[in-house]
């Protein structure tokens, strides 16, 4: 991990050549697959969520997120992260969740890397859109005990029109500090969805606050410091040859 931010924009990469539009052959292509294949994993996502995320290395690039959730069990959910909820959205990152039983497991260099779901929750910047909160009421209280890693694959937000440079770590929405969302991106987004993050958060009082959040997630908070990814030249290991 490096501290350090050693990626350009689209605009120093170069721009891609203009996207051409599917031809007839590939339409027909296409469709096919659709009725002949299966999609089994992605059959099994069953829940959209969307919030914000902010990059660990530089909080103030804050983006609005579209989870695309499967639970793989009580302890684990994996989630497909687009920009948008539309047919045009454009697949960003992934984002895994687990449990606080599962997390407290996990070696403390790896905790360092995962965020918390609990004022993220509580305070309405998470929501399944068009649900009402009663009927996602005990998603809610479950995913308020929960850790994220989401690694941002595509930086969209800066005008990338391809997923260019290396993954990027990024945080979950907190009420202080770096941490703190935007107001004009969340009523952008609760325009959108005609909903009231500020109602949302009165009706979420009954969820209960995580008996404990582990220090060791939300990393920034504790000790101002933040990981990013960077690459390193390594010999090739060449010991096994199937040839």
């Amino acid at each position: 991990m490096s501290s350090t931010n050693n990626q350009n924009g689209a605009e120093k990469n170069g721009e891609p050549m203009a996207a051409k539009p599917l031809s007839m052959g590939q339409q027909i292509l296409d469709k096919g697959a659709q009725m002949l294949q299966s999609f089994k994993p992605i059959n099994q996502m069953s829940q959209h969520a969307c919030t914000f995320a902010l990059y660990s290395h530089d909080m103030t690039r804050q983006i609005e997120t579209h989870h695309f959730i499967t639970r793989v069990n009580q302890d684990f959910l994996q989630a497909a992260v687009y920009d948008t909820d539309d047919s045009s959205g454009r697949l960003i990152g992934i984002e895994y969740i687990v449990s606080d039983d599962i997390f407290e497991k996990l070696p403390p260099e790896e905790q360092k890397l995962w965020h918390s779901h609990a004022y993220e929750v509580k305070s309405g910047l998470w929501v399944h859109p068009r649900m009402p909160d009663m009927i996602v009421m005990p998603e809610l209280k479950n995913l308020a005990k929960t850790y994220g890693k989401f690694w941002c694959t595509w930086q969209t937000d800066r005008g990338d029109k391809l997923p260019l440079g290396l993954p990027s770590l990024m945080m979950s929405p907190q009420a202080e500090g770096d941490g703190v969302v935007n107001p004009e991106l969340v009523k952008k987004r609760d325009d959108n969805y005609k909903i009231s993050k500020d109602d949302l958060m009165k009706s979420r009082m009954e969820i209960p606050e995580p008996e404990w959040i582990n220090p060791m997630a939300d990393y920034w908070r504790q000790h101002k410091k933040c990981f990013e990814v960077d690459v390193e030249s390594i010999e090739i290991n060449t010991q096994t040859n199937y040839s």
